[in-house]
């Protein structure tokens, strides 16, 4: 594993190179990132007053990078302040069952096991006992069968627990007040007063896309905006296992990518990894920033692993064949004609797009080259031979 601090200096100089590629969003974002495992007061000022020079001046892009390099040259001294491991175990959940009084739904067995700094997608349609397990987990609702296992820096008690345990519900509560003052309470809450506390809830303001909308309140903010509150709330406690029921739910799809980006990226910080559970049915966007994907049809669980160190029993569980999902105006009997001379399985149509399953050694090139040689226009294509998109379609 690469040591932390040596990791620490990649990361400034990817959001170098971030800067000088031109994607300047996307670089300020990373900047703050490494800002924030500094956990450096001074810094923390220094980015908040670089915050309010690119909202009131809108500099060029050559100008922000200027002063931008000065900024992480100072992170770069103030260097990584590590106060938690990524990697360590710090969920363990066994043969989880809930039956409901009426008997009308069951969930289990599940089991789930998370080490910190991964992302876990929680996927399936509504009904499918999502919200249940993740209540379960967040210690809200009680489960009838199996064990729960947290292996947390304090775990005397569950006042201990619940304290280190965040979860953000699909609807949120509304709150009053100005953004800034309700961030500045919750800081308090947890012992964090004075200039420490306006300190770090204004990194966190400028962190979540907060920094224009710090004076409004609930009534002022849109859905996503409300979300990101919430988010910037949760991190301020810094909690070892953080718990989302549909955070995307009512989004655009630009807003849902930079909150499912901000949660990887926040959930691998260098110096308090967290552990991230996140419910939704956007899949293919959640499977985008996964380690695991866990699909839940009728209470019961599918797994699907996209870590680098892969279980092998897993692995062996995955189809060998490809199955490609996409959209054609060509007719089945043309697409059958065009897909002769590959390993065709059975090709199904749900009414908008076609499914295909091929028997391996068939490779996606084969099957473009297949398509664009008989002239068939494609309007969407996808591979999901390894997304949890084909228990979808595998009825």
């Amino acid at each position: 594993m690469q040591n932390p601090s040596d990791l620490f200096q990649q990361r400034l100089r990817e959001v170098a190179n971030y800067y000088q590629h031109g994607d300047v969003t996307l670089g300020y974002r990373r900047l703050m990132d490494a800002a924030l495992d500094t956990n450096d007061t001074t810094i923390f000022n220094a980015v908040t007053a670089h915050t309010e020079w690119i909202e009131t001046s809108n500099p060029t892009d050559a100008e922000n990078w200027v002063k931008s390099t000065l900024l992480l040259e100072k992170i770069g001294l103030a260097g990584l302040k590590t106060q938690k491991q990524s990697g360590e175990a710090i969920l363990l959940a066994q043969s989880v069952k809930k039956t409901y009084a009426n008997g009308a739904f069951s969930l289990g067995p599940v089991d789930v096991s998370l080490k910190r700094g991964e992302l876990l997608g929680l996927v399936g349609e509504n009904g499918n006992g999502k919200t249940t397990l993740l209540r379960i987990l967040a210690q809200e609702l009680r489960n009838d069968e199996g064990t729960i296992a947290y292996y947390l820096p304090k775990n005397n008690s569950q006042y201990d627990l619940r304290s280190q345990l965040a979860y953000i519900p699909q609807r949120t509560p509304k709150w009053y007040g100005p953004l800034k003052d309700n961030l500045k309470f919750t800081l308090a809450c947890y012992g964090v007063k004075g200039e420490a506390n306006e300190s770090l809830v204004l990194m966190l303001v400028a962190r979540m896309g907060l920094w224009k909308y710090r004076n409004l309140d609930w009534n002022q903010l849109s859905s996503g905006y409300k979300m990101r509150f919430e988010l910037a709330r949760t991190f301020l406690r810094r909690p070892d296992i953080l718990l989302l029921d549909e955070p995307l739910a009512n989004l655009d799809v630009l807003a849902q990518q930079t909150i499912l980006e901000d949660l990887k990226t926040l959930s691998n910080s260098l110096s308090s990894p967290m552990a991230v559970i996140l419910s939704s049915q956007q899949l293919y966007e959640v499977e985008k920033v996964s380690d695991k994907v866990l699909f839940l049809k009728s209470g019961q669980p599918l797994w699907q692993n996209n870590s680098v160190e892969n279980d092998k029993a897993e692995q062996e569980e995955l189809p060998t064949g490809l199955i490609v999902e996409f959209e054609t105006e060509a007719s089945r009997d043309e697409l059958q004609s065009a897909l002769r001379g590959l390993l065709l399985e059975k090709i199904s149509f749900n009414g908008g797009s076609y499914i295909v399953h091929f028997d391996a050694p068939t490779s996606m090139p084969q099957l473009l080259t297949a398509l664009g040689n008989a002239g068939i226009n494609v309007i969407y294509i996808r591979n999901i031979s390894k997304s949890t998109r084909r228990f979808f379609v595998s009825q």
